[in-house]
């Protein structure tokens, strides 16, 4: 986990607790710790738990039991306004009757910053976000897209040490959320805001952050760098949530060090690196990635196991291939090929042998 030592951690959760009802806790024990100038992205399935950190640390909501800490100092007590955090929605939350500047000039009017330098911290938040055109119109007359742009820089116009976002791009087309998951990143590491991002799309946690936590059930199932939650999940729930994923079903028949042989419910035999899984005769679900299949025997090692597979459908994605095979008994088993010009388009019916290198595949916990 990050380091924990608290003179470092700027943003810290110490056994905080959730619950509604005072009998199920919607957060469970859970211990996180941020340096400043960190992109944590907190991503998970609905109701995992995400959301209420985010509006504990914020202060719309109370932990029922532990302590959260800003830049070392407890803030269970302080009430949001005074907690001096910059947040984004994803319905925008602008007051329509205003303009965008004086949108923006409204947060430095509560903290009682004069005209003038109001003034110039609004047109450089504007200018932040390539937004000083529109200081004079209202949130009606700009599109989606202008709006969250707006609403970022009035996060950012009082120049907060931390900015809270609770799912900001949700309710925006694909290719703008693309443009502005990169606008977004690249600002916050420019600026150098500690940043606490809430997502329960993938590809949004894995491209934006310096490190991901992954949400379930109330608790953190893994905290890491983006890179090592997809190449090194730790358990079946993260494998499955984070990227494409392919999963079989079988019994660990021989451990050897950082090898291990699977006996797939078909009776088929893989090769695979134990993760959470420890001795002979336990039930495994096993996880590997479509793009480290190899269809391509000399790519692997000559004693590994390889399985028969038949192709079942075929998809043409532009930059690459997806096949669908079916492997084991299992008919959801994909496989990704880059679009290169030695690449074998293969056809429905064709019969094929895969495998792969033994630490691509993970033995989970079934």
């Amino acid at each position: 986990m990050a380091d924990t030592a608290t003179d470092q951690a700027f943003v810290e959760f110490e056994r905080v607790q959730k619950s509604y009802d005072g009998e199920i806790l919607v957060v469970k024990d859970l211990n996180l710790s941020m340096p400043k100038g960190e992109f944590l992205t907190m991503l998970g399935p609905s109701g995992s738990g995400k959301t209420t950190c985010l509006m504990m640390l914020a202060g719309f909501e109370t932990a029922t039991h532990g302590e959260i800490k800003l830049d070392g100092r407890p803030i269970n007590n302080i009430p949001p306004h005074k907690r001096g955090i910059g947040m984004v929605f994803q319905n925008y939350a602008l007051f329509p009757h205003m303009t965008v500047a004086e949108n923006l000039s409204f947060p430095l009017e509560v903290r009682k910053i004069g005209k003038s330098e109001r003034e110039k911290k609004v047109m450089r938040a504007l200018g932040m976000v390539q937004m000083q055109d529109f200081a004079g119109r209202r949130p009606a007359q700009l599109s989606g897209g202008q709006q969250q742009r707006i609403a970022l820089a009035r996060a950012l116009v009082f120049e907060p040490e931390l900015v809270l976002m609770d799912e900001p791009l949700g309710a925006l087309d694909k290719q703008l959320r693309e443009t502005l998951q990169f606008e977004i990143t690249r600002l916050a590491h420019d600026l150098g805001i500690t940043t606490v991002y809430v997502t329960h799309d993938q590809t949004e946690a894995l491209t934006m952050s310096d490190r991901v936590a992954v949400f379930d059930d109330g608790r953190i199932q893994q905290l890491a760098p983006p890179d090592e939650l997809y190449e090194e999940p730790h358990n079946s729930f993260v494998a499955q949530f984070i990227g494409e994923n392919n999963t079989l079903m079988g019994t660990v028949s021989k451990i050897n060090g950082d090898r291990c042989e699977v006996t797939l419910d078909n009776g088929d035999i893989i090769d695979a690196k134990p993760v959470n899984v420890t001795e002979v005769g336990q039930k495994t679900r096993v996880s590997i990635r479509p793009e480290r299949v190899e269809m391509n025997k000399d790519r692997l090692q000559p004693d590994v196991h390889t399985l028969k597979a038949e192709v079942l459908e075929f998809v043409y994605m532009g930059d690459i291939f997806r096949t669908r095979l079916r492997v084991a008994g299992n008919d959801d088993f994909v496989i990704k090929t880059r679009n290169a010009p030695d690449q074998v388009r293969l056809t429905p019916g064709t019969q094929i042998e895969i495998g792969w290198l033994p630490q691509d595949c993970r033995a989970l916990d079934a």
